[in-house]
């Protein structure tokens, strides 16, 4: 009898962990497949100009002008705002761009995704994992909820992002996620040339994430930035190539603290040579105030 017992007990648990898996499987055929490893697709979008890093929109050719021929839609304020950012940059320093302290450049820069990204899908939320540093990722909530009561007094970097899948051609398998993206906090820039976002922190970010229809290792982000220090929202396209390999795909962990050679003292951003010694980043820049240190004659 109990033997028995045994067995129909057997026979019960599996066939739950079939039904459990069952619909693990249904629900992640609702989905697209976005599982593997994603890098920028084409050039990556590199600056010319004077300035390094990577271009927010790799669609417009680099140039030596004053946008590095992006031409971002900036507000005359804020259009001067960045031209000295770039004068600074043109003679070593830093301009505004907080990155070089190892801040979170925040969104959208973010999405020019520096290194490699992974997304994983469930049904209430869906990941964005960057390699880039340690506190690249973003939680797209998509079980319904609406942005935090208290957004404005606890702003992030990322922001909060509220995403709705949808299924556009009807198929009855979802294509598209729709996210917005609020609550963001500074200072962020677009990208490494310093082009400014406002500072009043009132950004909103819409995206529309999609499989390309005649590729699907192909993956498309068209970005929607609305912000005060713009004139008009621009609109960019990011696209992402799936990794295609036979072999395990091993992520990449880089910490930006490591080896950072920048220091921030005051409003001046000096270099640490490498002898350990402090030294300038910019012709005829003012040494930093050493009034705490005991002053020897040399």
């Amino acid at each position: 009898m109990g033997f028995r017992r045994a067995i129909g007990a057997t026979a019960l648990a599996a066939g739950l962990l079939m039904m459990i898996g069952g619909a693990a499987a249904s629900e992640d055929s609702k989905y697209p497949d976005l599982k593997g490893q994603w890098r920028r697709a084409g050039g990556g979008g590199l600056l010319a100009g004077g300035a390094g890093g990577l271009r927010y929109d790799e669609s417009k050719p680099p140039a030596p002008t004053p946008s590095l021929g992006q031409e971002p839609p900036l507000t005359p304020e804020y259009q001067a705002i960045y031209e000295a950012n770039l004068a600074d940059m043109m003679k070593g320093g830093q301009g505004i761009d907080p990155t070089y302290a190892c801040v979170s450049p925040g969104m959208p820069r973010i999405m020019i995704v520096y290194g490699s990204m992974e997304v994983l899908v469930t049904p209430d939320t869906t990941y964005i994992l960057l390699t880039r540093d340690h506190d690249f990722y973003r939680r797209i909530y998509t079980d319904g909820r609406d942005f935090p009561a208290d957004m404005a007094a606890d702003p992030k970097f990322l922001g909060y992002s509220i995403g709705k899948w949808l299924d556009e051609d009807g198929d009855g398998r979802y294509d598209t996620l729709l996210v917005e993206t609020r609550g963001m906090k500074g200072p962020r820039v677009f990208d490494a040339t310093g082009i400014p976002l406002h500072a009043d922190n009132q950004t909103i970010v819409k995206e529309r994430i999609y499989l390309d229809k005649a590729s699907p290792n192909l993956l498309h982000d068209d970005i929607t930035t609305i912000d005060h220090a713009l004139t008009r929202p621009w609109v960019v396209n990011k696209t992402f190539r799936r990794v295609q390999t036979d072999k395990p795909i091993w992520w990449a962990h880089e910490v930006c603290g490591e080896g950072n050679a920048h220091v921030g003292i005051g409003n001046e951003v000096y270099y640490l040579s490498a002898d350990g010694l402090l030294m300038p980043a910019k012709k005829d820049q003012p040494a930093p105030d050493l009034r705490y240190f005991k002053q020897t004659n040399r």
